[in-house]
């Protein structure tokens, strides 16, 4: 769509008439009665134009259209079909179009389309038309779009003032230049059942037509042949709910299909009716077997006040499951996730809820006068023959308190049938038991109303009686708090009001001693059969589930779960997916676009620019400091051309950046030149020394024993340090600190490399196979003694490009982390034990923290506090410091067994971790200074290794293991486990999946199943990386789509640890900890609220002072 050719499309698709059950009729009229008929219409729709009176009119009908989609199941069910019209009338200097939609003419929108389904349309289209050099496609108007509510709305909207019936202004005279819509949006009231229908008095509502170009519209050029007696019928009204350009439907021969496969058509003089055959009963189209167990499916959904409570508890799409056995008179519903605010208070309400029928129910609480109302809208059978149902709670309702319980005694209630109607009230009293053993009784109103479609011909409403009484015998109710379900269990039956006595065969009574899940089929007298109801093997007396997700694996097809039920299944889609408009196919879902994360942005690359994500499938370029563009194309700013440099400086540009270096003669850092040379740190540290130094025949002479340090012509510290007198030598920082384990004896030299020259590939010594990190993002990842990269283009595995970056023979590194500002990776290693760094850019490795560790094995960076912290699972602690290994502080060190993975959210403030405890495994989080501490996962654990949140999702993700193996653990400990407190014996059997959560919501949800035994992990955009110990790999898993996407194995297969994302450019965000330290003199530690200085602990009395959080 549209077409190439002209078209008036009252409901475009497939659709198939080769079935010899659907038919187009079409005709020429230009009878009075027809153009009467059409000139209503349009005067109606346009009440401030003048009045119309067509002179000819063609009128075309389909009935009973089904698509070409083939039946999908063997079962009988019947093809859904549609019932529309199309009236196109015409005078002298205009034109229009009348479409008709019955109210039930619209059971399918959608046609195939290949392999897909595709929205019907409706609209007008010109097609194709030629200009003097080109052909274009011509003005299309549509009045249906994309989403299928728009087609269910036709048969329930309008733009004419009447349901269903939508007019069209679709040419004037002499340009014929628009397509001008009704404009009466507004409904009447419907008229009751038994009442003449009434004028609509309401004011009407006015819109605005929306015009478009024209589309040429020409007078009938052809008269069809019409017989003596034409096929003309007349529509039924409870087919098309109006006074329309109708043909005669109304018989079996046309609607049989519209009857229940249980049921059998009968013509009456004024329509046709279905009825249920013997043994089954409901509304004939749709039959339901006699004692088979009725299920029930839907949703609950509004807003319920407790007590005097200012909020109300919030129902949004909550499920409800109920279980009817008619024939015995007996109900079950259950009703999930009901908080423990409102769970007890709602035990009162034992009457929440085939055919189709609407119920409204109020029920006011005595004697406080709170009012329920109870919407309950039945829709049918779906396939699995389960009646949906939609519920709606609106109101107040007294509280009951938690704990208590409730119970209802017999009540009756009297029904009374009118047409298309059954009322009912009863007064109930209920029983409240209270904790402490105390109880109330209480009484409450119950109204109710019932409304449903019932056959209008014939005897069928003669035989319906005006009054009957439910007797509810027995009434079960029960809140389960920890599961947040309440149930509802009843017993009745119905009779006559007078008492009459019912039928003695037992299939009547209940006493036939069929199984549940059997149908009791009466004979003669009290003879009676028992036969399993579908969905169940054995002898009616035993009835055994039959597993239809075993028998036939592939029954709900691709991307669906099959969910076995008793008696029969669901399909459900995975995450991502949702079902499509058969019901049964699972299409995926379409969600807004992170072109950001996906990769597939407009920007600049990322050493030049920038994306930020702004919601649905917009963002922003900009470029990053230092370059100049739209952040789509950026260019470097030439900061030499602006003078930043002092004027006796030489400046360098750079991509991004600049340099200045004072010229020859001149000192400073550039910035600032002077011809006077201020004294370098070791200038005044060597001439503050030789000042007390006596004088030899060659100058000043150094006090026997003293060390002086030696400088270079740029007034540096050399690399290499000696003491003039012991001949002991050692490397320096550029601040002149001694490098720890750098220091020689008197014969020998220690290899020092210049601080300010190029620094030598990284790795304890030179390898042809080390190589240091080229720009882009990359993962991290930890194997045995090694750290090696694997570059990410977009979120792709460059799986070709891989190498090592850290070689450490005879080291076990386990945990790994980066920061993005220093472009450092840090990691723990449990042989020695120590935490160390090194530069990805090329560096010697520094081991920053050497003591008092245990077995240090999670690590993550705060890169705006320029913090780190890490587990010690032999200490049985968490600890942080600075990123060079100074000022640290335990900050959580009770009731850790194993803890492991950690991680930090430095723009939040936020510290999470887990712990294997075999005996309690749990995933905790607080705030980074160990404060506000609290469990967030407890439940089904096994073995929670690997966690990695993601800022721009704000989700939790957490991989586990399930069960450890005693080898796999002697490994990770370094063959130093020992038993220790018996944490290595064996853990029990875990769930080994990778699941998520939003740390704020509580919203768990499985991400994916089946993993083996993932350790680490990190995540990256829409993938999550972990490395798993039994596949000795890296693996991606879309979290969109729920799915394993790629795998990358290293040449050397042994067990991979740690894992950690090393970021082209840092993420977005600031914490108070980020500027000036956040204003404390050691520790800063960032806080949702602020931050808290902390002292390092081991800070001497009276040295620091410590601020709470706040700032």
């Amino acid at each position: 769509m549209p077409p190439k050719f002209g078209m008036i499309a009252a409901l475009q698709g497939d659709l198939d008439t080769s079935d010899g059950v659907g038919k187009v009729f079409f005709r020429q009229d230009s009878s009075p009665e027809a153009l009467r008929k059409a000139a209503e219409h349009i005067n109606r729709a346009f009440p401030e134009d003048d009045e119309v009176n067509p002179t000819h009119a063609v009128v075309i009908t389909w009935v009973d259209v089904a698509t070409h989609e083939p039946q999908s199941r063997g079962d009988g069910i019947e093809k859904k079909r549609n019932t529309f019209q199309l009236v196109i009338a015409s005078l002298e200097i205009a034109s229009y179009a009348i479409v008709l939609y019955a109210r039930d003419g619209i059971q399918f929108t959608t046609t195939p389309a290949g392999d897909i389904s595709v929205v019907m349309h409706g609209g007008f289209s010109k097609g194709f038309f030629k200009g003097f050099l080109f052909s274009s496609q011509g003005p299309y108007y549509r009045i249906t779009t994309e989403k299928e509510e728009s087609v269910r709305a036709l048969a329930k909207e309008t733009n004419s003032g009447l349901r269903g019936v939508w007019v069209y202004e679709i040419g004037t005279s002499p340009y014929f230049t628009n397509v001008a819509p009704g404009e009466v949006t507004d409904l009447p009231p419907e008229a009751p059942a038994g009442y003449d229908e009434v004028e609509d008095t309401r004011k009407t509502v006015y819109t605005d037509g929306q015009q478009v170009e024209s589309i040429e519209v020409h007078q009938v050029q052809y008269q069809p042949y019409q017989p003596g007696n034409p096929e003309v019928v007349v529509v039924d009204d409870t087919d098309i709910n109006v006074d329309v350009f109708s043909y005669n439907l109304g018989t079996c021969s046309n609607n049989r299909n519209k009857c229940s496969q249980f049921a059998d058509c009968k013509d009456y003089s004024s329509g046709y009716c279905c009825h249920c055959r013997p043994g089954f009963y409901g509304n004939g189209i749709q039959c339901v077997a006699e004692g088979n167990p009725q299920r029930m499916n839907g949703k609950v959904y509004g807003k319920v006040y407790v007590g005097n409570s200012p909020s109300p508890v919030e129902f949004t799409s909550n499920d409800l499951h109920s279980y009817v056995v008619v024939n015995d008179g007996r109900s079950y519903v259950a009703i999930s996730d009901i908080p423990y605010t409102l769970g007890p208070s709602l035990q009162p309400l034992s009457a929440l809820g085939g055919g189709e029928f609407t119920r409204q129910a109020e029920v006011t609480f005595l004697p406080g006068s709170e009012k329920l109302t109870i919407s309950q809208e039945f829709k049918g059978i779906d396939e699995h023959d389960h009646l949906v149902v939609s519920t709606t709670l609106e109101g107040h309702v007294p509280e009951v308190s938690p704990g208590s319980t409730v119970q209802i005694d017999r009540y009756s209630e009297i029904y009374q049938y009118t047409n298309n109607l059954i009322t009912s009230s009863s007064t109930r009293d209920y029983v409240v038991s209270f904790p402490d053993g105390s109880t109330e009784t209480r009484t409450y109103q119950w109204r109710q109303t019932i409304t449903f479609q019932s056959c209008q011909h014939g005897d069928s409403l003669r035989d319906m009686k005006p009054t009957q009484m439910l007797s509810v015998d027995q009434v079960f109710v029960m809140y389960d708090a920890n599961n947040e379900l309440i149930r509802f269990a009843m017993s009745n039956k119905i009779g006559d009001i007078n008492g009459g006595q019912p039928q003695e065969n037992p299939c009547f009574t209940g006493r036939h001693g069929c199984d549940t899940n059997a149908v009791c089929r009466p004979g003669q007298g009290t003879e009676f059969t028992c036969q399993c109801a579908a969905g169940f093997n054995g002898d009616g007396r035993t009835c055994y589930d039959i597993d239809e997700c075993r028998e036939n694996p592939q029954i709900c097809g691709s991307h669906a779960i099959c969910n076995n039920q008793p008696g029969t299944f669901r399909c459900e889609c995975d995450d991502g997916y949702q079902f499509s408009s058969d019901g049964q196919t699972c299409v995926e879902v379409n969600r807004p676009v992170d072109a950001c994360e996906e990769g597939t942005h407009t920007c600049d690359i990322p050493e030049r620019a920038q994306c930020s994500y702004t919601g649905g499938s917009s963002y922003i370029c900009s470029c990053l400091p230092g370059f100049t563009g739209d952040g789509r194309t950026c260019r470097d700013i030439d900061e030499c051309q602006t003078g930043r440099c002092h004027q006796d400086a030489v400046c360098y540009n750079t991509e991004g950046s600049f340099t200045c270096q004072c010229k020859a003669g001149y000192y400073g850092d550039g910035f600032s030149c002077s011809p006077v040379r201020t004294k370098t740190r070791c200038e005044a540290h060597r001439d503050s020394l030789l000042s007390v130094a006596g004088y030899g025949p060659r100058g000043p002479r150094p006090p026997v024993g003293q060390y002086i340090p030696t400088c270079d012509e740029n007034g540096a510290y050399e690399p290499m340090q000696c003491h003039g007198s012991t001949g002991y030598c050692w490397c320096v920082d550029r601040n002149g600190q001694e490098i720890s384990g750098t220091r020689s004896g008197p014969d020998s030299r220690p290899m020092c490399f210049d601080n300010g020259g190029v620094q030598p590939p990284i790795g304890p010594t030179p390898r042809p196979d080390v190589h240091p990190l080229p720009p882009g993002s990359h993962l991290l990842y930890a194997q045995s003694g090694r750290i090696e990269h694997v570059p990410l283009k977009g979120h792709d595995l460059k799986k070709d490009d891989a190498k090592p970056l850290l070689h450490l023979p005879e080291k076990v590194i386990i945990g790994v982390a980066y920061d993005c500002v220093e472009k450092m990776v840090y990691w723990t290693e449990i042989t020695s034990p120590s935490i160390s760094k090194a530069s990805i850019e090329g560096g010697e490795p520094a081991e920053i923290i050497q003591s008092d560790l245990g077995s240090p094995e999670g690590i993550t960076i705060d890169h705006l506090g320029r913090t780190m912290f890490w587990t010690d699972s032999m200490k049985d602690r968490i600890e942080v410091a600075s990123l060079d290994g100074s000022q640290r502080r335990v900050i959580i060190n009770s009731d850790l067994v194993n803890p492991r993975a950690v991680i930090a959210d430095p723009p939040n403030g936020n510290l999470y971790w887990a712990d294997w405890n075999r005996d309690a495994p749990k995933i905790e989080t607080s705030w980074m200074d160990g404060t506000n501490r609290r469990v967030l996962v407890k439940e089904d654990l096994g073995l929670p290794n690997g966690l990695t949140y993601d800022s721009q999702s704000s989700m939790l993700c957490w991989a586990d293991a399930g069960t450890v193996d005693f080898r796999q653990m002697t490994q990770l400990r370094n063959y130093v486990c020992l038993l220790i407190s018996n944490k290595c014996n064996l853990l029990p059997a875990g769930t080994h999946k990778m699941e998520c959560m939003h740390p704020a919501r509580g919203d768990r949800r499985q991400i994916l199943g089946g993993i083996q035994y993932p350790f680490g992990m990190t995540s990256f955009g829409k993938n999550i990386y972990y490395t798993d110990w039994q596949r000795d790999a890296v693996v991606a898993v879309d979290r969109h789509a729920s799915k394993e996407s790629d795998h990358f194995q290293p040449q050397k297969r042994t067990k991979l640890y740690g894992i950690a994302t090393a970021y082209a450019q840092c993420p977005s965000g600031q914490n108070y900890c980020a500027v000036n330290n956040g204003g404390c003199d050691y520790l800063c530690l960032a806080t949702p609220t602020g931050r808290s200085c902390k002292c390092p602990d081991n800070a001497v009395e009276g040295s620091c002072v410590e601020r709470d959080s706040g700032y």
